[in-house]
This record gives structure tokens, sequence and C-alpha cells, in this order.
């Protein structure tokens, strides 16, 4: 295997996983899922069939990620942070074929407790706080917290808020990349 798992951990047949990527105790990777290179999957982590992460997705404790999901590279999903993939669930009704697509884009972080409801498109180096409720699309390097989210600012590739200057210009001070804030959109300078 190029990858470990931990004793504990299930790994049903016909799943990809990426060379490198860690799981770890009590945790169920279905049968369908594709999981990345060099992913870490904490304890108690539940991956569906047709879920997909890509490379260096960081999954921590409790998390339960459904058909319908898709990370990109570089992903951190908090702890316990909860993710859906049925509008209006009933336990006497059958909705399989009615499973949402969220699509949580590269880079993305995603707090303690946090829920993200299926149908929506978390962008690019958004920032999800701890305990937020997001119901509808993050733009790229929002800044998302409360319930319903709502956003407050916006960060930095390396997870610090940005601070725009008059020229829509910020820095970050970790970084040092600049960044531009034009048409309520932010972008990385080259």
């Amino acid at each position: 295997m190029a990858y470990f798992a931990h004793p504990t951990a299930i790994i049903d047949d016909n799943c990809i996983i990426g060379e490198g990527t860690k799981i770890w105790h009590f945790s169920h990777i279905m049968s369908g899922a594709v999981i990345g290179n060099n992913c870490n999957l904490g304890q108690n982590v539940v991956v569906s069939s047709k879920v997909v992460l890509g490379n260096n997705v960081r999954v921590q404790n409790n998390v339960s990620i459904y058909e319908g999901v898709i990370c990109e590279d570089d992903v951190f999903l908090g702890p316990s942070m909860v993710l859906t993939n049925v509008i209006n669930p009933r336990s006497a009704v059958s909705r399989k074929n009615e499973f949402k697509t969220t699509l949580i884009k590269k880079g993305a972080s995603i707090g303690a407790n946090a829920t993200i409801v299926c149908g929506n498109t978390i962008g690019s180096f958004a920032f999800i706080g701890a305990g937020t409720v997001v119901t509808k699309d993050v733009p790229a390097y929002a800044l998302i917290i409360g319930n319903p989210g709502r956003q407050t600012g916006w960060m930095s590739e390396y997870g610090y808020k940005l601070k725009f200057n008059e020229n829509n210009i910020a820095v970050c001070e970790e970084s040092k990349q600049k960044y531009i804030l034009e048409n309520n959109e932010v972008k990385r300078m080259v």
C-alpha cells in the first residue's frame, strides 16, 4: 500500500487512495471514494461513495463527507464540521436521487463545528469560522462567520485577515503576498 491506514480503519474495495495519505482510527472509506495524495483523515472520519478529495486535504476528527461533496487540493475540514447532501431530508422519504453537489475549492478552510448546507460552492482560500452555518455560495478569499454565515472580511492564502489600503491593495502579514480588491472580488497579485 502506498498509503497508511490504522488497523481499526475500514477501507472498502474499489476505493482510490493516493500515495502518502494517512487514515486514522475508526474511519471508514466507502467503495467508490477517491482520495488524493498526502491527505490526512483523522479519527472517526467517514468518506462516502463518489466523494472526491484532492491532494493534501486535511480532515479532522469526527467529519462525515457524504456523496455529492468534492474537495479540491489543500482543503482543511475542521473537527466535527458538518456537510449535508439533501436540502429537505425525511426519514420516510428516499431522496438518494436528489443529492446536491457541494464544491469546496482549493485552499479553503472550514472551522470546527461549522455546517455547510449542500448545493453551495466555497471559493478558493475562503475561510469559514468555527460554528458558522453556510447557506449560500462563498466568494474566493472571503471570511464568513455566524449563523447564518455572513461575510466580515477577506483572508490571505496564509490565513490572515487582509486590510486593504486606499488603493484596494493588501499585504499578507506572514507571506508578504499582495492582494487586490476589485468589483468585490479579491485576487492575489503576481
